[in-house]
């Protein structure tokens, strides 16, 4: 037995959606077929002449900002750990909630992703999903047409069925990112920098949008403090971070931070 999927959104580059009515049949056990190749070239991308050449991986961001590079280090570190101390009993309920609601697997996840060059790190958060989430991810792909755009690299679905219910939760709250502050610690993330890809997610990438890896990734950026972020299309929010690092500064992380904290308050983020 088959049913009918009607609707595939597909967002251009300013954010606008564009319903392309395509009728997609689903059977029960047989793979659907894409409607969107995963090419971000097809993306509209606009003018990018305003960002400049391309820069190539290895490029130094901080090379005439010595004291910026310090102070930012030195926040990381302090801000980490005064916000792991003072979280914990958070963190712990946090903990033991997803234990209950799913006892199945561990509290916290360890992912794979790429940092400043391509680095790659063990990145830490709190299991909001499923435990075997990744083996279920090509189904849910398959099955799932709010995806805001098949050629966008990133997978994110609000109805994603692999979340748990504490899950929703800590996601609609960034609580979910918390043990990340562990990686900032560690030196593999900063405060404030673009999200941290996935490795699969980079391989996708084009010239442009490789430039995100020229600093290091951060819990926060411009995208991350920019309410109703997931209506942001692919190659704008790929902007935002080109501009962070053409821009980054002590007072804008001052700024970026503030604004976090205000979007994650009023959970108008996701």
């Amino acid at each position: 037995m088959s049913k009918k999927n009607p609707d595939i959104v597909k967002r251009n580059a300013a954010g606008v959606s564009d319903f392309a009515v395509k009728e997609v049949i689903i059977e029960d056990e047989a793979p659907q077929t894409e409607v969107f190749t995963e090419n971000i070239d097809e993306l509209e991308w606009g003018d990018l002449s305003e960002f400049g050449p391309v820069l190539p991986l290895g490029t130094d961001m901080l090379r005439n900002k010595p004291v910026y590079r310090v102070l930012k280090r030195f926040f990381d570190i302090v801000l980490s750990v005064f916000a792991l101390v003072v979280l914990s009993p958070l963190l712990l309920l946090v903990a033991l909630a997803i234990f209950i609601d799913d006892p199945h697997g561990s509290p916290i996840f360890i992912q794979e992703r790429e940092g400043i060059n391509r680095k790659k790190f063990r990145l830490f958060k709190f299991r909001s999903m499923v435990v075997n989430a990744e083996e279920l991810l090509d189904k849910v792909k398959k099955n799932g047409a709010t995806v805001k755009d098949r050629n966008d690299p990133t997978f994110k679905d609000k109805y994603d069925s692999r979340i748990t219910r504490i899950g929703y939760i800590i996601r609609k709250t960034s609580i979910d990112e918390l043990p990340q502050l562990i990686n900032i610690i560690l030196g593999d993330m900063s405060i404030v920098g673009p999200r941290p890809p996935l490795p699969n997610e980079v391989r996708k990438y084009n010239d442009f949008a490789m430039q995100r890896l020229l600093v290091k990734p951060g819990l926060t950026c411009i995208w991350q403090s920019t309410r109703n972020r997931d209506d942001i299309s692919f190659p704008d929010w790929m902007k935002m971070d080109v501009k962070y690092i053409h821009e980054c500064g002590f007072l804008l992380d001052c700024k970026l931070i503030l604004k976090t904290f205000s979007i994650v308050l009023t959970a108008n983020g996701n």
